[in-house]
């Protein structure tokens, strides 16, 4: 837990301070989760705000504030939801679905200003986002939040709302579903190089 349970009570009885510390302190692990759930760095701080105004508007209905930070991935992983489900009714080309010519060009630009550890954070964040590539949206998003956010199965319950046992047989099958993605794009290359 970021914040102590008392600066949850005080937000919720409407104190705004309270609530900007809140918002504060929780900021960039919403932004770091709504960026790898929709993969639109362009579009990131819109969905935040997003999950803010949800937050703000529906704080006074969480029951206790235990539960606060289960409560509000769901708040992200809803509204994250909500703009994949937009940006699908009206497909827009936009600079920012370049991503691997963005990383081509910031890598080239950079040259040797970056060092090791940042060429191989994007090698396993481009590797992760090709393997994620061709899974559905609800299977990207659970992985996320599961092997990158590493939420723990008791987060994940609260957040969807189903059992343990539900959540390890979903992400079982996700996780198959990688596998038989990765394979599929394995053996397609196989076949196209010979």
């Amino acid at each position: 837990m970021l914040v102590d349970f008392e600066l949850i009570r005080r937000a919720q009885k409407g104190d705004e301070a309270a609530f900007n510390d809140l918002v504060f302190a929780y900021r960039k692990r919403i932004l770091g989760t709504v960026a790898r759930l929709i993969n639109r760095p362009d579009d990131v701080e819109d969905v935040a705000q997003e999950v803010f105004l949800r937050l703000f508007f529906s704080l006074d209905q969480l029951r206790t504030p235990e539960m606060f930070e289960p409560w509000l991935y769901r708040l992200v992983v809803n509204a994250s939801y909500d703009y994949l489900r937009k940006r699908r009714k009206r497909p827009e080309a936009r600079m920012a679905d370049l991503s691997e010519q963005q990383v081509l060009l910031a890598d080239a630009g950079a040259g040797e200003a970056v060092d090791q550890t940042e060429r191989e954070k994007t090698r396993i964040r481009e590797t992760v986002e090709a393997l994620l590539q061709n899974v559905s949206e609800e299977d990207r998003i659970l992985l996320l939040l599961k092997e990158v956010e590493g939420l723990s199965l008791k987060e994940l319950e609260a957040i969807y709302g189903a059992k343990e046992n539900a959540l390890k047989v979903r992400l079982f099958r996700a996780r198959q579903r990688v596998l038989k993605s990765v394979g599929a794009a394995l053996e397609g290359r196989r076949g196209g190089g010979s």
